[in-house]
């Protein structure tokens, strides 16, 4: 009767080593992946305060409402303050475009607003950018909901007044709408913006190259331990 040998002390090791290196680069493999594909999260943005720029460039506004120094409703329409009635555009880039409500131009040029909230000045320009005037006006209420700002006709006379009030609107603005094949160009002037969103893609898709890959060598590690545990046994019960 042939004597069963066990496999040597030196391939049960080469064995265990495998069996080891297996299971600890898979999990790596899989953390590998999780990083790639993760997103971000900006602290700062989370933490920033929101100053009266930010505000009034933060939505479109459409005038809804105008009230006197004695709290009486003043019809948009009435010559004290019709002037002042539409849709206004408060650009992050500091310039402004105003509308009347049948979408017609008012006027453009740049804005600002005091650090305060206090005050809002607006540069009107020409097509040419040349200054037509300068007007500043005082905030009495600038929210995320509402701005209202104060009008004096008559400077030597300021106990009259007018408050023009504006909400917030999604009234699209009227000279920037444009076809589609247009706003594609102007998202991306050079057309890269299809390609780099194809380009991300395919990025998010080759992240899979690097753990294919590991792990086809994990197999093809482990197919060669086996055949060469499988022949020193052989080779011990045949001796």
């Amino acid at each position: 009767m042939q004597n069963r040998i066990a496999p040597s002390r030196g391939t049960m090791i080469v064995a265990s080593v495998v069996t080891a290196v297996a299971i600890g680069l898979v999990p790596a493999g899989g953390a590998f992946a999780a990083e790639t594909t993760a997103v971000p999260v900006s602290v700062s943005a989370a933490a920033s305060t929101t100053s009266p720029s930010d505000v009034l460039s933060g939505t479109p506004w459409e005038t809804t409402g105008a009230v006197d120094q004695d709290g009486n409703i003043v019809p948009l329409t009435n010559e004290a303050v019709v002037n002042f009635v539409g849709w206004a555009y408060y650009r992050t880039d500091g310039t402004f475009t105003m509308y009347d409500l049948a979408d017609a131009p008012k006027m453009q040029g740049d804005w600002t607003v005091s650090a305060d909230g206090a005050e809002r000045t607006l540069v009107a320009k020409d097509a040419a950018g040349e200054v037509l005037f300068e007007r500043t006006v005082p905030i009495t209420v600038l929210t995320a909901d509402e701005f209202t700002y104060r009008v004096i006709p008559d400077a030597a006379d300021p106990a009259t007044f007018y408050d023009i009030i504006h909400t917030p609107t999604d009234h699209p603005e009227p000279l920037a709408e444009a076809p589609v094949d247009e706003e594609v160009v102007t998202i991306a002037p050079d057309g890269d913006a299809a390609d780099g969103e194809a380009s991300d893609e395919l990025a998010e898709t080759g992240n899979a190259g690097p753990i294919v890959a590991l792990v086809a060598g994990i197999v093809a590690l482990l197919g060669g331990a086996a055949v060469y545990i499988t022949r020193m046994v052989r080779r011990g019960r045949t001796s």
